[in-house]
């Protein structure tokens, strides 16, 4: 049998599949003994060992679960999000993973296993199979109750360029039918041009102003052509910029530098603009519908700036 060292290095992790333990040369009752409470090994999942009797770290449930899953299986789901980048994701301690429709393995414990007619290919991330970003967003989606969340988890993969809202719709597409009733919202919503969640609340606010559509995400150029900034939401007719503002929803400190000298370009071009903190849409939202009506008519009797404008979408 292995020592200690040997079983280490053949198991990437210290996770390690009983019966590849057993085939090694241990029998079932030392696995047992070792796995019993106070013992130096732990039982993550039937089947499946940690050859230690620590808390188990994201990367060692990822590869219990890989394990228990057996050959062809990958990460997807939230686990597989994560592994690609993405960090505005909700607390799930189940670790999803894909594998092809002929093989019979259930779901055990934080293993959610789930068979599969359209296997995509995987990618390698950190030496563990994980399905392409946007299969893994719609499959977590798919498993939410919240449509804030998901807004917010896929907002945060497009906006940071991590994945297309093309490829979004394509994984969709191609995905069950079972539990896609809220991705599709915000997939639709990414197909109109609201990218965040905070802008998905803006956009119900505006519907209840009873103000004209706004267009969103809209890029702005002065009259030489120049960049002046990408609104939030945009009124044509009236020259109004509307912004939700926060450093949260921007995702990182320096955005909200950005934004502040975004404001001054608008301003300087003769564009009105009014800034919404996240919290406003969702605790007070009569409050900025009142302020979305003043800066309204108050932009309809100024001259109209001279700006172009086009739909901003982010690079394929």
């Amino acid at each position: 049998m292995l020592e200690h060292d040997d079983l280490h290095r053949r198991f990437p992790g210290g996770v390690a599949p009983r019966a590849e333990l057993v085939a090694l040369g241990m029998s079932h009752s030392a696995i047992s003994r070792r796995c019993r409470p106070g013992g130096p090994w732990q039982r993550l999942i039937p089947g499946v060992v940690l050859l230690n009797n620590g808390r188990p770290t994201p990367d060692q449930l990822n590869r219990a679960a890989l394990a228990h899953a057996g050959t062809d299986a990958m990460l997807t789901g939230i686990a597989a999000a994560r592994l690609h980048g993405v960090r505005r994701l909700p607390a799930d301690s189940r670790v999803h993973v894909l594998i092809p429709h002929a093989r019979k393995v259930a779901t055990r414990g934080f293993a959610v296993v789930e068979r599969t007619i359209h296997l995509p290919e995987p990618t390698h991330v950190g030496g563990l199979p994980v399905a392409p970003l946007a299969r893994a967003l719609v499959d977590a989606a798919h498993r939410m109750a919240s449509l804030n969340d998901i807004r917010a988890m896929i907002a945060d993969a497009v906006q940071r360029g991590l994945c297309h809202p093309r490829e979004l719709r394509q994984a969709l597409e191609q995905g069950t039918t079972i539990g896609s009733a809220l991705p599709r919202i915000v997939i639709e919503e990414m197909d109109k041009g609201v990218r965040s969640a905070a802008e998905a609340w803006a956009a119900r606010v505006a519907k209840r102003s009873k103000l004209p559509e706004p267009e969103w995400n809209v890029e702005i150029r002065d009259a030489e052509g120049r960049l002046l900034g990408v609104a939030d939401a945009w009124w044509p007719d009236v020259g109004l910029a509307w912004e939700i503002d926060s450093i949260d929803f921007h995702l990182d400190p320096d955005s909200y530098g950005r934004t502040v000298r975004k404001h001054t370009r608008l301003t300087a071009a003769g564009i009105l603009v009014v800034h919404t903190l996240p919290s406003q849409l969702r605790r007070n939202p009569k409050a900025v519908i009142a302020d979305l009506r003043a800066a309204f008519t108050q932009a309809a009797n100024r001259p109209p700036p001279t700006v172009r404008t086009r739909l901003w979408r982010p690079a394929a």
